[in-house]
């Protein structure tokens, strides 16, 4: 169905952002085109493949095809990989333009000739995606709400620039991580600071450390009280009306067999992915704010997964900030299409979205859309970059004059793909890297021999996963001193280095606690 240009708002109180993992829209969503034709996903098994070598005319081609279920290992989606998947050669530095000129719809024919580069046998990964049976409760949101098929990762690179987008419209130049900005913390202003200067509440729902303290001015002692742990706090906000109007859902990042990781990055078992969606939608759908909320799902970038979809170009970068070298990055293209769901009493059932109407006639649904979306819809005075300025707004999809009340009060009980328990020996991954330097630069271990190549280099999951979870709680206990102590709300909590190694901290010195709060200047 068509989604009007306009629609009033005012209606909904409360948005709710979860972004899960490394998955394209065709590796996700692109067979629910099944149950809703309006979708451009896949129609058939023989309609998109890409060659095993672009430089011969005579290589095998390799088909889209329905068959993933567990998957393992992790594709690449490091920038110089996903160039080749998007443009079919390898990147050269100094030679290859990290944005091609005159290129204005990328072939999209190298995710097969990268991913055998990666490992042999990994083009089968990469050019397959999951019948809707497989992921039931995408089927039933897809049938019963809302998706977009045309929503970008903002850059063509890894996780956490993407996530930085989605809340400040900006990575702040990065195109990879930046162990030193991960002491002090991103600088950029983010949709958190626009809501709570404007007298506007948000959340932020973590099951391990939250990824958002990436941001420096999340680590301001006035914020700390809106971090809450999700197991313990989600449900009950939700049951009793409490939630904010801005809730950000933070996953388990790590996977234990205990505690299996919900994030959908390979190799975690998607449907604990699929059982955290459902979660969170029943607790949203019997809270006495239903009709007040908008929940909207989507995925950091693609992980290396084929889709079909050109990625558009010629796109403004936020703050004319150019990444590193060797790829002097401009910001002036997307990164692959994700998968993108709203879900709101608002909704028709069977809504699919395409491009958005503007506000330019180039403006294209990207993460920068969620600020967008959120200053429109609270009437937020400015925007945050030149980007979120740019991108398309969905409120759009909101185009009923009255709430429904047939939307389901449960979805389907996702079953267990991975064969095996979880590998909580292996070594980390490019993003519980980060995560773990993140807990570093919250616990003091930092300014140590060990930070931030040695500290990870042999680390495990399960280690990991213990890493952070103390490196926390060293920082909230950080946060409790300072407020005694009688810091102000504005101050950034540092915690200052000791000489033992990674666990409890023991009693300081009051000029140690001088100096674990540091002022920052606003953004």
């Amino acid at each position: 169905m068509s989604v009007e240009d306009s629609v009033p708002v005012g209606r909904i109180k409360t948005v709710v952002v979860l972004v899960q993992e490394n998955r394209s829209f065709d590796h996700m969503l692109g067979w629910m085109k099944s149950i809703n034709p309006a979708i451009d996903g896949v129609g058939n098994d023989r309609e998109h493949y890409n060659p095993l070598s672009t430089a011969d005319s005579n290589s095998r081609r390799v088909y889209f095809g329905d068959q993933s279920e567990y998957v393992d290992p992790d594709p690449g989606h490091s920038i110089q990989a996903i160039y080749e998947q998007v443009y079919g050669v390898p990147f050269s530095a100094g030679v290859t333009p990290i944005t091609p000129p005159g290129v204005v719809h990328p072939p999209m024919n190298g995710f097969a000739q990268q991913a055998e580069k990666e490992q042999p046998g990994m083009s089968a990964t990469v050019m397959n995606g999951f019948r809707p049976a497989a992921v039931p409760v995408y089927e039933s949101l897809v049938r019963e709400f809302a998706v977009c098929d045309r929503w970008f990762a903002s850059v063509p690179t890894s996780t956490q620039p993407n996530r930085l987008y989605v809340h400040s419209a900006t990575s702040y130049g990065l195109t990879s991580n930046d162990t030193m900005k991960l002491v002090e913390g991103l600088p950029q202003r983010t949709i958190f600071d626009s809501l709570d200067e404007a007298g506007f509440s948000f959340g932020i729902y973590y099951q391990y450390p939250p990824s958002t303290l990436f941001y420096r001015n999340l680590r301001r002692l006035k914020f700390v009280g809106n971090f809450h742990q999700f197991d313990m706090t989600f449900k009950d906000h939700c049951k009793k009306g409490k939630l904010p109007n801005y809730v950000v859902i933070e996953q388990r990042y790590f996977d234990l067999n205990m505690l299996p990781g919900n994030d959908d990055h390979p190799s975690h078992d998607v449907s604990q992915g699929q059982k955290l969606v459902k979660e969170i939608y029943e607790a949203l759908r019997s809270s006495p704010q239903w009709n007040e909320i908008l929940f909207i799902i989507t995925y950091d970038e693609h992980g290396g997964f084929f889709d079909h979809v050109p990625t558009p170009v010629g796109v403004p970068s936020p703050d004319d900030i150019a990444g590193p070298e060797p790829f002097y990055f401009k910001f002036d293209r997307l990164g692959v299409r994700v998968p993108a769901l709203f879900i709101s009493p608002w909704i028709e059932p069977g809504t699919v979205i395409h491009r958005p109407s503007g506000p330019y006639p180039a403006s294209e649904f990207e993460h920068s859309s969620i600020p967008a979306t959120v200053k429109k819809l609270f009437n937020l005075k400015e925007f945050l970059t030149k980007r979120d300025a740019w991108a398309g707004t969905f409120e759009t999809v909101l185009t009923r004059t009255t709430p429904r009340t047939d939307c389901p009060e449960t979805l389907p009980e996702p079953k267990k793909l991975r064969p095996t328990g979880a590998a909580e020996t292996e070594k980390l991954s490019e993003f519980q890297t980060e995560l773990v330097q993140l807990g570093a630069s919250l616990n003091g271990d930092y300014a140590k021999d060990i930070y931030p190549r040695r500290l990870v280099e042999n680390m495990t999951v399960a280690e990991g996963a213990r890493y952070v979870q103390d490196a926390f709680k060293t920082f909230l206990e950080e946060c409790e001193r300072c407020r005694k102590d009688g810091e102000d709300g504005s101050h950034v909590v540092v915690v200052s280095p000791t000489e033992d190694a990674v666990g409890p901290r023991g009693k300081r010195s009051l000029v140690e606690k001088m100096f674990s709060c540091l002022s920052c200047n606003q953004s």
